[in-house]
């Protein structure tokens, strides 16, 4: 930004309204409470103020915003269309079109190379007159003739059922709420669906909906433990509808013969605390994941279906402490295991007929494989997506049988994109009790390690999720430019088992910020950048690691950009009213008990805010967040304000009309990349 920090305008103060709170004998205080009234005016005031302010601070970027805007827009392939997936009578697909910021959902007929599309969804046309629209559920029922689909038209996560008659075109009358997942049994008519609380948005009842009529819908059964989510899915062998209820620690199975619809759900296995386990289907037997006996990183048990207890399980993938299983899934000839080892996803495939197994296996030093479509269970087709920081997003098919692999399509990328001119590597940093951490690094080739290349450094850390190593053409603006894009692996996440994600969560947490403290001291030390040059970024848990090393070590970093951050850790975990609240007890702790409340409010980003320096920070949020509510980071942002003793920039961007995963339609979205490296480029001292 060519305005200098000491010429910026005067940044909005939020007001000062103390709210006293007892917390074991403690004095909690909040000067900025009064931010939650979401339909107080002053509010709303408060945050149009604060946007005013971030557009004038960034007003010299407009220029270098239009410019990674067009560059962004100019890579991607407007008018294109989605690898289409079989199911049934009909392949289906999603297409684009240039200047339309959603797709258009459509099928044809099978085998057919002239058959006529017929359009199933045009998001376009549904969005018309609203600011945010989404996708969740699309199901098709068994003989092609039902639609059933959910909506979120306010970024909310409140998701509609409808149910549209793709014969006729016509949307059925009735229409269900908040609704998170459903399935089809195989009579064409009868609909599962699970419904969220209203208030915690917890999903919690299943329901059976038969298709035409109103109300009166059947409950099946009702999720009664607040730390439970309850959701719901049919076996690719269409034999079983399953709901599974899972907190985070802990789950409980129960199935519905879908020739015997009418039947009171069965549970597998009844839950005991710590035990984990997952349902698939084949043939007479049911396959189960689970970490049954010790195996935190899960093993592979086989159940009869006519008598599942644990007494009959029999093992057919051993626990191992170096490999996580984290998924199954069963065509009519071949089981799949997607596992993960060295921090990297692999997919072993076994032969049913003859137990012989093999991996799949990828070149390259950092990647993301997974399951895509795969819709119909007697296939020999096995379809997978793979994607590294050089290689754009690709999906494959491959024949389970030959072990040949064909290329159906790979996301273009406009403009000349060289994968060669890049460099994608993996190092360790070590963490301060040895941990080695892993780190993705891409950079273009012509990387002179002397430090003074600007970097942006992102993170996440949380609820045993691995971050994926990922694809953007969006990020060639910044490659192109010269910055290196790195990805900590830290712990807290998933990436090297389930061990992984325990020593960074509960009374480990600290372990994440430390680690990612760890990284950043590597990568600096070791020439890829300097503190001067090097920006960090995360989103809502990784917005929480991003304010905790910011109060932890501000002298590190130049910049920050953080995304709908949870930095309210103890108001927020002291509220069950609030979604999420009472379910993350077993990720962060329960701040009703006092260890664990000093142990959280010891890191708690807004808790720890000190008068003291701080780099430049841009805070973004959304004002229909249901799970980091806007809330959280306006306060953050005012208590910062009022603390800081720098010059540097503290913006605030509130979207008004979208939810925690900001804008909806794909070029809005490509207008706030553009706009967060404009923010990134400017700190670094960069104008074009």
């Amino acid at each position: 930004m060519s305005q200098t920090n000491s010429t910026l305008p005067t940044p909005p103060a939020a007001k000062v309204t103390a709210r006293k709170t007892d917390v074991h004998g403690e004095a909690l205080v909040d000067n900025y409470y009064w931010l939650r009234e979401k339909s107080n005016a002053e509010v709303t005031s408060y945050l149009e103020a604060e946007n005013a302010y971030t557009d004038a601070v960034m007003k010299p970027t407009t220029a270098l915003q239009e410019t990674l805007y067009k560059e962004m827009v100019g890579r991607i392939k407007e008018t294109d269309v989605e690898p289409a997936y079989r199911e049934g009578e009909y392949v289906y697909y999603k297409r684009t079109e240039q200047g339309k910021q959603y797709p258009i959902y459509a099928r044809k007929r099978r085998g057919d190379e002239k058959a006529p599309e017929q359009i199933t969804l045009e998001l376009n046309q549904m969005a018309e007159g609203l600011k945010f629209m989404s996708v969740g559920d699309y199901d098709v029922s068994v003989n092609g003739q039902m639609l059933a689909f959910t909506t979120d038209t306010t970024g909310f996560r409140e998701y509609a059922l409808q149910i549209k008659d793709l014969t006729t075109g016509k949307l059925l009358p009735e229409r269900v709420e908040r609704v998170s997942s459903i399935a089809w049994a195989n009579d064409n008519k009868t609909l599962f669906y699970v419904v969220d609380d209203v208030q915690t948005k917890r999903p919690f009842r299943l329901y059976r909906h038969t298709v035409g009529s109103a109300g009166n819908d059947d409950l099946v059964y009702e999720e009664k433990d607040e730390m439970f989510n309850l959701y719901v899915s049919r076996t690719r062998s269409r034999a079983f509808i399953i709901a599974t209820s899972a907190s985070h620690t802990t789950s409980e199975v129960r199935i519905i013969p879908t020739d015997k619809l009418a039947e009171a759900p069965h549970v597998i296995v009844p839950r005991e605390a710590m035990h984990e386990y997952y349902v698939d289907h084949h043939s007479d037997r049911f396959y189960i994941r689970t970490n049954e006996g010790g195996a935190k990183n899960f093993k592979l048990v086989t159940a009869p279906v006519n008598d599942p207890a644990r007494k009959n399980w029999k093992e057919l993938m051993p626990h191992s402490k170096d490999v996580m299983i984290e998924d199954i899934d069963l065509f009519k000839n071949h089981l799949v295991v997607t596992v993960r080892e060295k921090g990297l996803p692999e997919l072993r495939i076994t032969d049913l007929r003859d137990n012989k197994t093999h991996d799949l296996e990828f070149p390259e030093p950092a990647y993301t494989a997974a399951l895509n479509v795969n819709k119909e269970f007697d296939s020999t087709t096995l379809r997978f997506s793979y994607q590294s920081l050089v290689t754009p997003a690709s999906i494959y098919d491959y024949d389970m049988r030959t072990r040949e692999r064909q290329l159906v399509k790979q996301t273009p990328v406009l403009g000349g994109y060289d994968p060669a001119q890049y460099k994608s590597e993996r190092v360790h940093a070590v963490a301060s009790d040895g941990t080695r951490i892993p780190i993705s690094l891409v950079y273009k080739k012509d990387l002179q390690r002397d430090g003074k290349r600007p970097m942006l450094l992102q993170a996440y850390g949380s609820y045993g999720y691995p971050h994926p190593v990922a694809f953007t053409s969006a990020r060639l603006s910044l490659l192109e430019r010269g910055v290196v894009y790195a990805i900590a692996h830290i712990r807290g996440g998933g990436e090297m088992g389930k061990e992984w994600h325990d020593q960074g969560k509960m009374m480990n947490k600290k372990n994440t910020f430390t680690d990612f403290i760890a990284s950043a001291e590597y990568l600096v030390n070791e020439k890829y950048t300097s503190k001067d040059r090097l920006v960090i970024t995360g989103g809502s848990a990784g917005g929480l690691l991003m304010g905790a090393v910011t109060n932890m070590r501000p002298d590190l970093f130049k910049a920050v950009v953080s995304h709908v951050p949870f930095v309210d850790v103890i108001n927020t975990m002291l509220d069950e009213t609030l979604p999420l609240t009472v379910g993350e007890f077993q990720e962060w702790g329960n701040p009703k008990d006092k260890a664990a409340y000093d142990y959280m409010k010891s890191y708690s980003p807004y808790d720890q805010i000190a008068a003291k320096d701080y780099p430049a920070i841009l805070v973004k949020t959304s004002l229909n967040d249901s799970q980091v509510m806007y809330w959280e980071p306006a306060k953050y942002v005012a208590r910062l304000r009022a603390a800081k003793t720098d010059k540097n920039p503290l913006l605030l961007k509130t979207n008004m009309g979208a939810g925690h995963g900001g804008a909806s339609g794909r070029y809005d979205y490509l207008r706030e990349i553009a706009f967060d490296y404009a923010f990134i480029l400017g700190q670094l001292g960069a104008t074009q």
